[in-house]
C-alpha cells in the first residue's frame, strides 16, 4: 500500500513538473540592422533631443522621423518610436 502511494506521488510530481515547463523564446532586436534596412535617407532636421526618447539611439546618426510637441521638434529613429512618443508625449518630452 505504501509503495503504491509513493509510486502515485512520483508519477504525479513528474506530470506536474513536465506540464509546468514553458518554452519561452526571447528574441533580441538588433536595432542597428533594422535601421540599415530602413527605407530612405537620414533626415537633415534640427531636433531638440540628442537621443531618440523611446529607444535611445543617437538622432544625429539615425534621424528618420520627427514630431512637433509644444513648439519643439523631436527626432526619432523610425516611425514606431514616433508613434510610441505620441501616445504619451509628456512622459518623454524634455522638461524645462
Amino acid at each position: 500500500m505504501m509503495k503504491s502511494i509513493y509510486l502515485i506521488a512520483g508519477i504525479l510530481a513528474i506530470t506536474v513538473i513536465s506540464c509546468k515547463k514553458e518554452n519561452i523564446e526571447v528574441k533580441k532586436v538588433d536595432h542597428s540592422k533594422m535601421m540599415n534596412a530602413a527605407h530612405g535617407e537620414k533626415l537633415n532636421v534640427k531636433v531638440v533631443n540628442a537621443e531618440d526618447p523611446i529607444c535611445g539611439m543617437k538622432t544625429a546618426e539615425y534621424l528618420k522621423d520627427t514630431a512637433n510637441y509644444k513648439g519643439k521638434t523631436y527626432g526619432f529613429c523610425n516611425s514606431m518610436c514616433k508613434d510610441e512618443f505620441k501616445k504619451d508625449p509628456e512622459k518623454y518630452a524634455i522638461k524645462e
